[in-house]
C-alpha cells in the first residue's frame, strides 16, 4: 500500500491531471482532445461497510482506536464490499487519415476488491471474545488483488455516418502480482463458551503469483484485453442535441505462469485445552511453537501450476443532452458496472455548465463500492491544451468518520495540430 501512496504523491507533484482515467478509458473523451498525447491518473477507494477514516488507516497505515472502529461499524451490513482502483499511464492519438486515428498507450493498473461479512469485520477488529458459545460465519468471502501493466494499440473511426464514432483497441498484458482468496459457504469459526476450544472449518481456494518475484519488472503472467467504444447522436424531444456513449474496456485475462501457487482446503482445525481470550492476541507458548508452514501444508492441497484469471471488466454507458444555442449546459446521466470486482451497479448524474473555456461539473451517484457519491470537477479546454481535475467521491474527504468513498482524477493533454 505504501507504493500506492508514493505513486499518487509523485503524480500530484508533477501536475498530471486526468479526465479519461475517470472511467479507466481513453476513448470517451476523444471528442475533446482529438489527436493528442495525455498523461493520466485515476484513484478511487471505498467500502459500503466502513467509513473513509478507517479505510484511510488500512491504506496508509496508522492507529485504529476503539472510537474509530465503533463509528465505522455503524456502516456494516451482513455482506459488505471494499475496493481500490489505481491506474495511470500515457496514451496518444496519432493521425491516420480523414476518417480514423490510431491509439497507442501504456498503463499500469492496481486493483484490490473484496467482499466481507459482519462477522469477519468483528473478528478482525475485536477478536473472538464476543463469539463465546457462538459460530462466526466466514463463508462467501473473497479478496482479489492484482497488479499488471499493458501496452495498447487501437484505432477510432470518427466519421461513422459522418458524425458517429467507433473505437477498438487490443492490449498486451504483463502480470506482475496476484492474490486471490475465496471462501465457500461452510467456512466458520466456533468459540466455546469458556474460550478453551476453537473449531475452524476451512473451505477455501487461494491463488498467489510467484512470491519470490515481486517488483515492477516481474513477468509472472501474460495476457490480453480489448476495449470497445461506440458513440452516436440520436433524435430527442429534450434539449438541442443528444449523444449516447457506450464503452467496455479491460475485456480480457492473464495467464499466470508455473511458479504460481494454488491452495485448496476443505478441513477442520480443532484447538482445545487453551484459554484463548482473543484470537488475534495468542500468546500461549505452546501455540507459538506451532509451525505455520507445516500447519498450512496439513490443511491445504498446495500445488504449483499455471492458471488463468479474468481481469475486472469496466462497462460505462453515458447519455448526454445539450441545452441552449451555444450548448453551454449539458446534462449527463450514466450507468457503470465492473465485472469480476465485487462492484455493485452504479448510476450517476452529472450536470455541467460551460463559461468560455472552463466547464464546471457536479457528480452524484449511487452504488459501486459505496452507497452514495458526491463529486465535482473543473475543466479547461483551450486550442492547444486540455486540463481537468475532479473527484466523484468527495464525501469521504469532507466527513470521513460518517461517510465512505474517496477518489481523484486529473489529466494533462497536449493537442496536436
Amino acid at each position: 500500500m505504501n507504493r500506492i501512496k508514493n505513486y499518487i504523491t509523485f503524480f500530484i507533484i508533477v501536475f498530471c491531471f486526468v479526465l479519461k482515467a475517470q472511467y479507466n478509458t481513453e476513448f470517451i473523451n476523444y471528442e475533446n482532445v482529438k489527436r493528442s498525447v495525455s498523461v493520466d491518473l485515476d484513484f478511487e477507494a471505498g467500502s459500503n461497510g466502513m467509513s473513509s477514516a478507517l479505510t484511510n488507516k488500512l491504506i496508509w497505515g496508522g492507529y485504529i482506536d476503539d472510537d474509530l472502529k465503533k463509528e465505522s461499524s455503524k456502516h456494516l451490513r451482513q455482506s459488505n464490499n471494499f475496493g481500490i482502483n489505481l491506474n495511470y499511464g500515457v496514451n496518444t492519438f496519432i493521425k491516420g487519415n480523414s476518417k480514423f486515428d490510431f491509439l497507442i498507450g501504456f498503463k499500469n493498473q492496481e486493483i484490490i476488491n473484496a467482499t466481507y461479512s459482519k462477522d469477519f469485520f468483528n473478528l478482525l477488529f475485536y477478536g473472538n471474545d464476543s463469539y463465546r458459545g457462538k459460530t462466526a460465519d466466514l463463508g462467501n468471502q473473497n479478496i482479489n488483488a492484482l497488479r499488471f501493466q499493458e501496452v495498447k494499440f487501437g484505432a477510432i473511426m470518427h466519421k461513422v455516418d459522418s458524425v458517429g464514432k467507433i473505437g477498438v483497441s487490443l492490449s498486451f498484458l504483463k502480470g506482475e502480482q496476484l492474490f486471490f482468496l475465496n471462501t465457500n459457504k461452510n467456512s466458520s469459526l466456533y468459540t466455546s463458551a469458556d474460550g478453551s476450544e476453537l473449531i475452524f472449518n476451512s473451505n477455501f481456494n487461494l491463488a498467489i503469483s510467484d512470491t519470490n518475484n515481486k517488483k515492477l519488472s516481474s513477468f509472472n503472467g501474460i495476457g490480453a484485453s480489448a476495449d470497445i467504444f461506440f458513440e452516436t447522436p440520436y433524435k430527442s424531444n429534450v434539449g438541442k442535441r443528444s449523444v449516447l456513449l457506450v464503452n467496455a474496456n479491460n475485456i480480457g485475462f492473464i495467464h499466470w505462469q508455473n511458479n504460481s501457487v494454488q491452495y485448496s482446503s476443505d478441513s477442520s482445525l480443532h484447538f482445545s485445552g487453551y484459554n484463548v481470550s482473543n484470537i488475534i492476541d495468542l500468546k500461549d507458548s505452546t501455540l507459538n511453537r506451532i509451525n505455520r508452514d507445516s500447519l498450512l501444508r496439513g490443511l491445504t492441497n498446495a500445488r504449483q501450476e499455471n492458471f488463468n484469471t479474468n481481469i475486472p471488466t469496466n462497462l460505462v454507458i453515458i447519455n448526454k443532452i445539450y441545452f441552449g444555442k451555444q450548448e453551454l449546459f449539458c446534462l449527463q446521466t450514466g450507468f457503470r458496472f465492473i465485472f469480476n470486482a465485487n462492484y455493485k451497479p452504479y448510476i450517476f448524474i452529472e450536470p455541467q455548465y460551460k463559461v468560455k473555456n472552463v466547464t464546471f461539473g457536479l457528480h452524484t451517484g449511487y452504488g459501486g463500492y459505496v452507497r452514495l457519491n458526491v463529486g465535482a470537477s473543473v475543466t479547461w479546454n483551450s486550442k492547444n491544451w486540455f486540463l481537468r481535475i475532479g473527484s466523484n467521491s468527495l464525501q469521504g474527504y469532507v466527513v470521513p468518520k460518517s461517510a465512505s468513498g474517496q477518489g481523484v482524477f486529473f489529466s494533462i493533454t497536449k493537442k496536436f495540430k
